[in-house]
């Protein structure tokens, strides 16, 4: 008789992100993984991944364990955006109450270089109420759901870029530009002189897909208001495909687990 065959092991990537949709292009082409992307479902036309993807909420930790411990999922990769601190708490509490190993992929942050102008805040309010000490005309990247944090600043004209239109509140004096990157250097010039920009709003996102704004403003000597990430979950943590795929590819210990 021909011994069973060992069945696929089941990965959850919490995703969203390009590295996300990289590393679940790059398990479905191994036969012996099934892997399955969740996004939040924030945004209505999300680019989606290679591969089964479900969208929308678990219903917090205990949401997310049911559905770990219901589709049998043997490793969760978290490889949401920097700040969806929200899922990755979830994440993790989750997988420690089924005892699913989980890692988290993140992309390094941005690192400032000679001749930047940057002012680390440590939150939305925070980085709100110093931008009246810094200029006039804001170009606000912090995506929609950040822009109510910037609503009652009266004394500065906005330039807001997201994917999607943001609900209210909003500031009053302010321009919605709808776009999605990648963003090239000569654009970001050309619009921060269109617009006639004093100051830049960023988190700290990390990656090159919005990072020729830093380098713009660096050119025009622009200071930039920076937002700090949440601190770091507690779970092996890896900046790289590379280095998920790797730490996917160990073999099973004593315990089936990774």
């Amino acid at each position: 008789m021909r011994p069973a065959a060992h069945p696929a092991a089941r990965i959850l990537v919490l995703g969203g992100t390009g590295e996300a949709r990289q590393l679940a292009a790059d398990l479905a082409e191994r036969p012996d993984v099934t892997v399955v992307t969740a996004l939040a479902g924030r945004l209505s036309t999300p680019t989606l991944p290679v591969g089964p993807v479900r969208v929308g909420g678990f219903g917090g930790p205990d949401g997310l364990a049911c559905w770990l411990r219901a589709e049998h999922v043997d490793a969760v990769v978290d490889a949401t955006h920097p700040f969806a601190a929200t899922i990755t708490a979830s994440a993790v509490a989750a997988c420690a109450a089924t005892g699913t190993p989980l890692l988290v992929l993140r992309r390094p942050g941005w690192q400032p270089q000679p001749g930047d102008d940057w002012h680390r805040v440590p939150s939305l309010p925070a980085a709100a109420a110093l931008l009246p000490d810094l200029g006039e005309r804001v170009l606000l990247t912090t995506g929609r759901q950040g822009v109510a944090a910037f609503a009652a600043v009266t004394a500065c004209w906005f330039l807001i870029r997201a994917v999607e239109a943001p609900g209210p509140p909003s500031p009053q004096r302010m321009r919605l530009l709808l776009d999605r990157g990648p963003y090239q250097l000569a654009g970001e010039l050309a619009l921060l002189a269109e617009h006639r920009i004093d100051t830049l709003v960023t988190k700290d996102s990390g990656g090159p897909m919005t990072a020729a704004k830093l380098v713009a403003a660096r050119q025009l000597r622009l200071p930039v208001v920076v937002v700090d990430r949440p601190p770091a979950p507690a779970a092996p943590t890896v900046t790289t495909v590379a280095a998920a795929l790797g730490w996917l590819a160990r073999p099973v210990n004593v315990a089936g687990l990774w």
